[in-house]
Parts: structure tokens; C-alpha cells; sequence
């Protein structure tokens, strides 16, 4: 019978390939299998540092019969790399199911390994200038369903809260803050290592006007973080 193989959940950039780490190449070279979020953008990845491992996609939508797959591939010895499309897998991330289910079907005969590395929640926390000694990570908050209590809870929040935003949703978000919670300091980092990587500072209402004037700066992947202490 074959020993059970690993699952490495491996931590790639969040914009600027080389923020990776030399055990994150090597584990992605030595694995049978890299499972993807989406394999066009990792082999983006793979490609500028000359790697030919074989490639899967799994994602938020893959099919029960996927994951099957891939639990069986484990159970035959089969050292699998799990990647997201950026950053570090299973933070709100559907990756997260499969080391779940891969625990719960392989026990505690199955390693699960996580190699460490960029991830857009520190960086941002990093360079805010934000007391980090203690706060809420919220992810991407939910589109419809429970959003607006989510920001009323936000308002009467003591602790920082952080979270992701869409190019979509940031206007709406801070007219959100805006209405709920107009005197706390927000900081947003956009585009976080990447070419137009910037960090603005102000009020909801400050953000929100500049966010509008400047629509281009609407673009993007947003890191929000708010801090209910430091009144501006």
C-alpha cells in the first residue's frame, strides 16, 4: 500500500511575481500535480521561473468528482501543490473546502503542509500605519444578504476591521462607511505590489470623493481597513 502523499498549500504573489519564496519554487517544481484556481495565470507564474510540473484547476465551481480526484491522487501517494490565483490559499479562498474534505475522508494519515508567503491581508495591515495588535478580518463581504447589517456591526466595532473589496463594489462600500460610520480613519491599499500600487488615508467621505473624481483609481483589488479609534 502506498504511504499517503502530501498537500502543500503553497502562497504565491499577489502582483509582482517575485515576491515568492525559494521553498515555494522548489515544493512547486518536486510535486506530481499544482492545483490551480486558474491555470492560465499560474503558469504564468511557472513559466518565468522554468517550471514544467503538471497542472489541475480546481475552483469555487469544481465538481465533487474533482475533489474525489484529488483525494484519491493523496491516497496513492501523490505530492499535490495547491495555489491560488494570488496570495495565500484557503484566506478567503474556496481552497479552503478541500483541505477540509481532504481531512476529513485521509485523517490524520494525510500531511497537509503550508508553505508561507505573500498574502494582500498583511501587506496591507504592513504599511498602513495601523495599531495591527488586534483586529477583524471580514474577507469580501457578502453583495446583498446581510451587507448592511454587516456595516452597521462595523460602526459599533472597537477593534480594526479589515477586509477585501471589488472595482465593482468600493463606491458602494464607502457610501456604506459613509452613512454608518462617518468618522473613523480608512485606509485603502489598491493594486498592492503591482505597478499602480498606492495607499490613501481619510474619511469615508474624503475616499469617497476621491474615488469618484478620480474614477481611473476605481480599478483594481482593494485591501479596506478601518479603524474605529483614530478619528479624523
Amino acid at each position: 500500500m502506498n504511504d499517503i502523499g502530501t498537500l502543500y498549500i503553497v502562497a504565491t504573489p499577489i502582483g509582482n511575481l517575485e515576491d515568492i519564496t525559494l521553498r515555494a519554487l522548489r515544493i512547486l517544481k518536486e510535486v506530481d500535480v499544482i492545483l490551480c484556481e486558474d491555470t492560465r495565470t499560474t503558469k504564468k507564474l511557472l513559466s518565468k521561473y522554468d517550471i514544467h510540473t503538471k497542472t489541475m484547476s480546481y475552483h469555487a465551481h469544481s465538481t465533487v468528482g474533482k475533489e474525489s480526484a484529488i483525494v484519491r491522487m493523496l491516497s496513492e501517494g501523490k505530492n499535490l501543490a495547491l495555489v491560488s490565483d494570488a496570495g495565500t490559499p484557503c484566506i478567503s479562498d474556496p481552497g479552503v473546502l478541500l483541505v477540509q474534505n481532504t481531512r476529513e475522508i485521509l485523517g490524520d494519515d494525510v500531511k497537509i503542509v503550508p508553505i508561507p508567503g505573500a498574502s494582500a491581508l498583511v501587506t496591507a495591515l504592513s504599511a498602513s500605519g495601523i495599531s495591527t495588535a488586534e483586529f477583524v478580518f471580514l474577507g469580501f463581504l457578502p453583495h446583498k444578504k446581510g451587507r448592511e447589517t454587516l456595516f452597521k456591526e462595523i460602526a459599533i466595532s472597537k477593534r480594526v476591521m479589515v477586509f477585501y473589496e471589488s472595482t465593482h463594489r468600493i463606491l458602494k462600500t464607502l457610501e456604506s462607511l459613509n452613512k454608518y460610520s462617518p468618522n473613523v480613519t480608512v485606509v485603502i491599499g489598491r493594486e498592492l505590489t503591482k505597478q499602480f500600487e498606492e495607499f490613501v488615508r481619510g474619511t469615508p467621505n474624503e475616499l469617497l470623493e476621491y474615488f469618484t473624481v478620480n474614477n481611473d483609481k476605481q480599478r483594481g483589488e482593494f485591501v479596506v481597513i478601518i479603524d474605529p479609534k483614530q478619528k479624523i
